[in-house]
């Protein structure tokens, strides 16, 4: 397995300091179609829901919000869709909110009127693009093949949503309509669960994946808020993939680090790795040989997306060390909390 500490020991090897990434999100109605693009793609899940009954939005994008998606797409699949949006947007406006199934004009103007910030449809209406496009509000049309990939090319848009995914071929198919067009990106929606979600997004292409299954229809249809809560929870922990990659032990001296890990070694019968600033017993432990970060140490949390989890994170509270950005051969490799927890410092590790 290759090391990927980021601490002290390994900042000789390449690691190098990186400009601050503001992930923040920006003011809705300063929005452009990029902006909400990211926002999509560092949420990762969209929940696709029909709302039959406006009274349950609010409650319903609470649970979804609760469980660590503040991210709706309402469907105008019903005719509370317009009333839900807006109950959605007056009362929980951290909400992401998009409507979805969009087939005219008068849609586009009702849901953005109502408070949508995005724009879905099944397929791919160059008039319904336009339209959006005039009046400045992101669009994400369905497509099913190159032909329909073309045509969005030929309209300006780099996003697309491969819609119905599973059916028409699922991964298998998006990666080899991918090839010819390196430039587009899409947001599948379909078939896509909580068993197949990861392997959607490991594919670069793939911005993030729409969804129903966090909202079944009988707990919406018994107002069971928690049960959906738990759902998406479930969901947004298989995303993030979050593990403990290491514990980093400040020792104190070189001499003392051996001998702790020398221990640590007898203990768990674990090899040890001797680098530059630290000896590594196994794959669990970083003991340093000069003091690092944190009172007692530091620990590596491994993650399928650095920026995915950053903004999970940011948005339960908890604020990120822009100077201590590492990265390696262009790419995100970690990134420390600005507060150590229980005196020891925490960053976050890409897998």
């Amino acid at each position: 397995m290759p090391d990927l500490s980021v601490s002290q020991s390994k900042l000789s090897d390449g690691g190098k300091v990186a400009a601050p990434h503001p992930y923040v999100m920006q003011d809705q109605k300063e929005e452009r179609p990029m902006e909400m693009i990211e926002k999509l793609s560092l949420a990762g899940i969209v929940p696709v829901i029909k709302v039959e009954d406006a009274a349950d939005a609010v409650p319903l994008c609470r649970a979804l919000s609760d469980g660590g998606l503040p991210v709706a797409e309402i469907t105008f699949r019903s005719d509370a869709a317009e009333e839900a949006i807006r109950r959605v947007h007056a009362e929980l406006p951290d909400v992401i909110l998009g409507a979805g199934t969009v087939l005219t004009k008068d849609q586009v103007d009702r849901a953005v009127n109502a408070g949508a910030t995005y724009i879905v449809s099944p397929g791919l209406n160059p008039e319904i693009v336009r339209y959006c496009q005039e009046k400045n509000v992101p669009i994400v049309p369905g497509c099913a093949n190159p032909s329909d990939i073309e045509v969005a090319l030929s309209m300006g848009l780099k996003t697309v949503k491969f819609f119905p995914a599973e059916p028409l071929g699922g991964l298998k198919l998006i990666k080899a309509i991918a090839a010819p067009y390196g430039g587009v990106t899409s947001l599948p929606t379909g078939g896509i669960n909580e068993q197949n979600l990861n392997e959607y997004l490991a594919f670069p292409k793939i911005i993030a994946c729409g969804g129903s299954w966090m909202v079944p229809g009988d707990a919406v249809a018994q107002k069971d808020w928690k049960r959906i809560e738990d759902i998406t929870r479930s969901a947004v922990n298989k995303m993030l993939g979050l593990e403990i990659r290491h514990v980093g032990v400040n020792s104190g001296t070189p001499e003392q680090s051996m001998k702790d890990a020398q221990t640590l070694s007898k203990l768990l019968g674990w090899p040890i790795d001797e680098h530059k600033n630290a000896n590594f017993v196994g794959e669990g432990f970083e003991v340093m040989k000069t003091p690092f970060r944190g009172a007692h140490g530091h620990i590596a949390v491994a993650c399928n997306s650095i920026k995915r989890a950053r903004w999970h994170m940011e948005r339960r509270g908890f604020a990120f060390d822009d100077d201590s950005v590492i990265m390696r051969d262009g790419k995100l490799r970690a990134i420390y909390l600005k507060d150590d927890i229980a005196g020891f410092a925490v960053h976050l590790l890409q897998k």
